[in-house]
């Protein structure tokens, strides 16, 4: 697969968020584009304008990893946009080009027991593609919405379907737009890390011809592999939820990624009570998820 656009974009929308200022250059009142330009980006990483100009344009496959992170810190990338970039430079290499569907590893037993034993968090387990793989009952009771909604197939719900797809999120999810800024943001790392998957460009694709606010969050580049902080949920049995979220990954064979998901309240609050109150509603019993 050519992922010469993906570098393209994600290399010129970073240097668009710069100004000389934010990196110690000299401003000019002459600037026909937003951000920095490319010869400046080269005086930063130490590399010559025609070099980083290839670079820019995709040429990206040969390149060691020292210049891509004097790249990277030019750029000002965090970690996360750091690490898409080299799984970008990985992907660009002929051995890595074929296009193949991605490789379906289902969840551990160990793991589905572990979900099942934790009572007063709402846990599940998601693939690279948002596919819910796994969840324990107050997983399901909490985003019973998604679980409901008609875009999850044999009992497999999908966070990002759900939220571009379904009219419905927007009310279930009240801080929609930076939900949906961070969903577009997880996929767009995953297709930087697995661009072979099949099963993640048909689902990019969908997204992409069904949504026009999926196309618009995609086209910003922006990623994100870490994934916690606060979610605020609007249930339609108890209301509104704050809740934290934590996730890490879980230990795959070779490169497929299954990642585990908790929310909790925070102690004595009213969202305390009413996650409590979930926990004691059975959502319907999980089918396909193993």
């Amino acid at each position: 697969m050519d992922n010469r656009d993906d570098i393209k974009g994600f290399l010129a929308t970073r240097r668009a968020k710069l100004t000389p200022g934010m990196v110690g250059l000299p401003a000019s009142s002459r600037r026909r584009v937003p951000g920095l330009r490319r010869e400046e980006v080269a005086v930063l990483a130490g590399v010559s304008t025609e070099w980083y100009t290839r670079l820019e344009k995709g040429h990206i496959g040969e390149v060691s990893a020292e210049v891509l992170d004097a790249v990277a810190e030019a750029l000002r990338l965090d970690d996360d946009e750091r690490t898409y970039l080299h799984d970008l430079a990985r992907a660009a290499k002929p051995a890595h080009r074929r296009r193949a569907r991605g490789r379906e590893v289902p969840l551990a037993p160990q793991v589905q027991w572990m979900l099942d034993s934790i009572s007063m968090s709402a846990a599940f387990a998601r693939n690279g593609r948002l596919d819910v793989i796994g969840s324990n009952s107050l997983g399901r009771a909490l985003h019973a919405p998604m679980f409901d909604s008609p875009t999850t197939e044999h009992g497999r719900a999908n966070f990002a379907r759900y939220h571009f797809l379904d009219e419905t999120s927007k009310d279930f999810f009240i801080d929609w737009d930076a939900g949906a800024a961070t969903t577009v943001a997880l996929l767009r790392a995953e297709a930087g890390r697995e661009p072979q998957d099949t099963a993640l460009c048909e689902l990019i694709g969908e997204l992409s011809t069904a949504s026009a606010e999926f196309s618009a969050f995609w086209a910003s580049h922006d990623i994100r592999i870490r994934h916690d902080g606060i979610k605020r949920l609007q249930h339609p049995v108890v209301g509104e939820c704050e809740l934290t979220y934590q996730s890490m990954a879980l230990p795959t064979p070779g490169r497929v990624r299954h990642e585990l998901s908790l929310y909790t309240a925070e102690p004595g609050t009213a969202h305390e009570e009413r996650l409590a109150l979930l926990a004691s509603w059975r959502a319907p019993a999980a089918t396909g998820l193993l």
